[in-house]
């Protein structure tokens, strides 16, 4: 579940919610399992607040995640965003979400996506179930 992971403006990674402190969040780095804190004056956005733009309508990230799961077969992406031309990333995009609105999703959105998605499958949170879905299953 990404619910309680988080990406901080200005900082590299992504960084779990471990507490909240006096007008802060404390987080943990997924990367080297450092602690600090998270202040107010940073900007912080939860992955389980993200979509990504179609053609139709805006897929939650989650479910994004878990296409790139199923495409990777578990494993780390294949692609490395860093070396990937232009075609190489849309192509591959394309294949994760057929329909992503060409327009409004950018290079440098693919390139985060999959450095987030290689981020969480390292540190082992590969749980993309949505909230949701989690409920349903606890009360079945």
């Amino acid at each position: 579940m990404i619910q309680g992971i988080l990406a901080i403006t200005g900082k590299p990674g992504l960084y779990k919610l471990i507490s909240h402190g006096n007008r802060m969040l404390i987080v943990e780095s997924l990367t080297d399992k450092k602690r600090l804190p998270a202040y107010g004056t940073d900007k912080i956005i939860s992955l389980a607040d993200i979509a990504m733009y179609t053609d139709a309508d805006e897929v939650p990230l989650n479910e994004v995640l878990a296409s790139v799961k199923k495409h990777e077969n578990g494993a780390v992406a294949a692609i490395d965003p860093k070396k990937a031309s232009a075609d190489e990333l849309r192509n591959w995009f394309a294949e994760i979400l057929p329909n992503f609105d060409r327009d409004r999703v950018y290079n440098n959105d693919i390139k985060k996506l999959i450095s987030w998605y290689n981020i969480l499958v390292n540190a082992g949170e590969d749980d993309f179930s949505s909230p949701e879905e989690e409920k349903t299953e606890e009360n079945a």
